[in-house]
């Protein structure tokens, strides 16, 4: 009679698991306004937490977080981007320009 109970359970669950993934495949309708929302919103503590985690974890992750906002404030191999080309005498570190 335990066998029956203990398969009767197994039998359960698995059912509970597919129920469970046909309802999380059901694709999800965001209106227009509703995706303009949460694009601008600012990062939630539990993103901000995954990404320290995920920097622990690769530090590959952290020194490209760390490129890119040298990115964003103008800096590029370490120096400050002018606009103006290299001074004159300066032959050894080349442009500063980036190629597009």
């Amino acid at each position: 009679m335990s066998d029956w109970i203990g398969l009767g359970l197994i039998a359960f669950l698995i059912v509970c698991a597919l129920w469970g993934l046909s309802h999380l495949s059901k694709p999800y309708d965001v209106t227009t306004e509703e995706f303009e929302k949460r694009a601008h919103e600012a990062p939630s503590l539990l993103s901000a937490g995954m990404s320290g985690l995920q920097k622990l974890l690769d530090p590959a992750a952290g020194k490209a977080a760390a490129v890119q906002e040298d990115f964003k404030q103008g800096y590029y191999n370490g120096e400050q981007e002018s606009g103006d080309g290299p001074e004159a005498g300066d032959a050894d570190k080349g442009t500063t320009k980036r190629e597009i």
